[in-house]
Parts: structure tokens; C-alpha cells; sequence
């Protein structure tokens, strides 16, 4: 099913200022909040989809290219789902439950779902990036590039844990596993509650008390991974896609980073691109130009014959339809632009400069005068 507009699904305008766009947000995650909607999947469908839309909108490096390239240039294509789709509840309260003051779950009166979790701080792994190099071959039909990345993954000795064993880790102490500390001070004001993360565990809610040995308790090691690429057709040198979750393993089981993919457009050999359409320069003889003839032009695709009108004069562009690159975001196809010069041999044999002589001299070759140069030469006298 094909993704709605971001836009649309947090209700802004493409005008929207970062402080309408968290606002609107704010106000989609407590309408379609899980434990305002229990078992109601929809909602939580729903839920997903406004956070994906957030984190797009609210990032202005995403939402450039979002607006540019549309759901491709940030991961809706390249990778099948966006973020929404590729992160769990728990993901999503982690990363943004910062808009509601720390507590996502505790807000309007909900506590059930996202309480326990608001306090604990989940680590992120980094994003990697990649360079592709495409043809315009690809680039015309979109392709699907396996590629060998060097990252960080998860251990699978101890699942990401860092721990050796179920017995490897015990709740902290000092926060009893919330991840936070709170303190009530007494002010003038009366008393204020602070939260802070708990200094025992940085925020995790557990402490390892025995190492992984196969990655020293930190949860993630350094391996390779063959990861597969669906390039969307119609993509440009320069513009980026992403895959969420595709980058570095995070520490002890957080949430990993995404894959961020840098497109690199190889040079055809004979077809220049412009946008969506494609040039090319076709070189005619004389002959070929005067008489007329049906030549051969190079597509993305093959090859395409093109009819040359008698007559044809250097400079006159031929537009061959659709023959060029799809749009990202399909919003149709380019043209084929086939620029037309003449070929002038710079020597000729005594029997050619024959033959261009008696051309010369043929009334159907001379170029025609203008008024205005008929007038002149027949008051040429007046002037001498």
C-alpha cells in the first residue's frame, strides 16, 4: 500500500514551522496513543505512522529531501518501510517521548504502555553511509545492488546484552530499573520534582555484572553483512536514500542506525543528462542533411531510428517522447533531445570540390537575400 503524504498524515501545511510540526504531532500520538486505544490496531498503525511522519519533518536534512525526492529520498522506497514500520513501540517512546517532558507515557493519565519505559535511556548506533554507482541503464528502470558493508552487529553470543547469560545482569539498585532518579527539593516556591538519569546504570535500568566474552559487555562486535538495495527508478547524482536500521548495532540492544546511500551517476558515453530528459548530438554529412535520411540515434534502451527531413538545417533539434528518465516521484518521463550539427571535412578530394563547385554555382544553393539586402545592392551606387 502506498505511503500518504507526511504532510497530510500530521495535518500541516508544506509551510509548517518546526514548532507547528511537533505541536500537530503531539496531538496525533495522544489520539492514537496505545493505551488510549488498547488492542485497537489501527490506532497503533496510526500511532506509527505520525511518528514516522515526525521524525522526517521534524529533521530538516530529512524533510529537504523529503520534499525533493518524496518518500525515496528518505528510505520509503529504498528500503520497503520508513520508520514507522521498521521500530517498535518501545523505539518510538524512547526517541521522542523528550516532546512530552520525559514522560511519554504519563501523559493525559496513560501510564500502562509507555510509563515503565520513558525513564530508560536506549542507546542508538550510528548511521553509516555508502556511495552507489549507477548507469543510466539503472537509473531509467531502478535496480535491486547487494552491497558488503563493515558494521557493527549484534552479539550473538549474548543477543546484544553485553551480558554472559540470563544470570549476567541484575536490576540497578538505585533507580530499580527505571532508568531515572527523582528528587523533591523544597523551594521558596514550594517543593519541585527532578528527574535525572540514574548515575549507576547511565540510564539502562540493569548492571552487567558479568561480561559477554565474546564482546566484552558491550553488546556488539565488528562483522560484515550483505545488505540488499532497491534503488527506486528515476534517482540523481547526489541525492541520498536511507534504510532504517541498517546501520551500526547499537550497545546492549538499542536501536541501531540507519544506512544512509549516496547516489553516484556514471557518464554514458554518448547521452548527457539534463533533469529527466537526455541530449545527444547526432553528426550529419552534407549529403545526409540536404538529401535527407534515416539514422540511428542511441536510447537508454537500445537503439532508435530517427527520420532526417531534406533539408535539415544545423542546430534544429528532433524530440524523440519518453524516451528519456522517469521522475522519483513519477510524475512522468522525460524526452530524448537529439541536437543536430553538420560535419564539414576540413579536405576534399579534386573530384568533390568539383562537385561542391558546381553546387556553388546552382541558383537552388544560393542562400536568398533579404529586403533588405536587395535594397542595398540596388542602391549600392548611392553608397560608393
Amino acid at each position: 500500500m502506498a505511503k500518504r503524504d507526511y504532510y497530510e498524515v500530521l495535518g500541516v501545511s508544506k509551510t509548517a514551522t518546526l514548532e507547528e510540526i511537533k505541536k500537530s504531532y503531539r496531538k496525533k500520538a495522544i489520539q492514537f496513543h496505545p493505551d488510549k486505544n488498547p488492542g485497537d490496531k489501527e490506532a497503533e498503525e496510526k500511532f506509527k505512522e505520525a511518528a514516522e511522519a515526525y521524525d522526517v519533518l521534524s529533521d530538516s536534512t530529512k524533510r529537504q529531501r523529503y520534499d525533493q525526492f518524496g518518500h525515496a529520498g528518505v528510505g520509503g522506497a529504498a528500503s520497503g518501510g520508513g520508520f514507522g514500520g521498521g521500530m517498535s513501540m518501545e523505539d518510538i517512546f524512547s526517541q521522542f517521548g523528550d516532546i512530552f517532558g520525559g514522560h511519554f507515557g504519563g501523559f493525559g493519565g496513560f501510564g500502562g504502555f509507555g510509563g515503565s519505559r520513558s525513564g530508560r535511556r536506549v542507546n542508538r548506533g550510528s548511521d553509516l553511509r555508502v556511495k552507489v554507482k549507477l548507469n543510466l541503464k539503472e537509473i531509467a528502470t531502478g535496480v535491486e545492488k547487494k552491497i558488503k558493508v563493515k558494521k557493527y552487529v549484534s552479539c550473538s553470543h549474548c543477543k546484544g546484552t553485553g551480558a554472559d547469560g540470563s544470570n549476567g545482569y541484575t536490576t540497578c539498585s538505585t533507580c530499580k530499573g527505571s532508568g531515572v532518579v527523582t528528587r523533591i527539593a523544597n523551594t521558596i516556591l514550594g517543593q519541585m520534582q527532578t528527574q535525572t538519569t540514574c548515575p549507576n546504570c547511565g540510564g539502562e535500568g540493569k548492571i552487567i555484572t558479568k561480561k559477554c566474552v565474546e564482546c566484552n559487555g558491550e553488546g556488539i562486535i565488528r562483522d560484515e553483512e550483505i545488505i540488499t538495495i532497491n534503488i527506486p527508478a528515476g534517482v540523481a547524482e547526489g541525492m541520498q536514500l536511507s534504510m532504517s536500521g541498517k546501520g551500526n548495532a547499537a550497545r546492549h540492544g538499542g536501536i541501531n542506525g540507519d544506512l544512509l546511500i549516496l547516489v553516484e551517476e556514471e557518464p554514458h558515453p554518448e547521452l548527457i543528462r539534463d533533469e529527466n530528459d537526455l541530449l545527444y548530438n547526432l553528426l550529419l554529412s552534407v549529403p545526409q542533411a540536404i538529401l535527407g535520411d534515416t539514422v540511428e540515434v542511441p536510447t537508454v534502451e537500445g537503439k532508435a531510428k530517427v527520420k532526417i527531413e531534406p533539408g535539415t538545417q544545423p542546430g534544429k533539434v528532433l524530440r524523440l517522447r519518453n524516451k528519456g528518465l522517469p521522475s522519483v516521484n513519477s510524475y512522468g518521463t522525460g524526452d530524448l533531445l537529439v541536437n543536430v550539427s553538420i560535419y564539414i571535412p576540413e579536405a576534399v578530394s579534386s573530384e568533390e570540390e568539383k562537385v561542391v563547385k558546381s553546387w556553388m554555382t546552382s541558383e537552388n544553393f544560393q542562400p536568398k537575400k533579404t529586403i533588405k539586402e536587395k535594397i542595398f545592392s540596388k542602391f549600392r551606387h548611392m553608397f560608393d
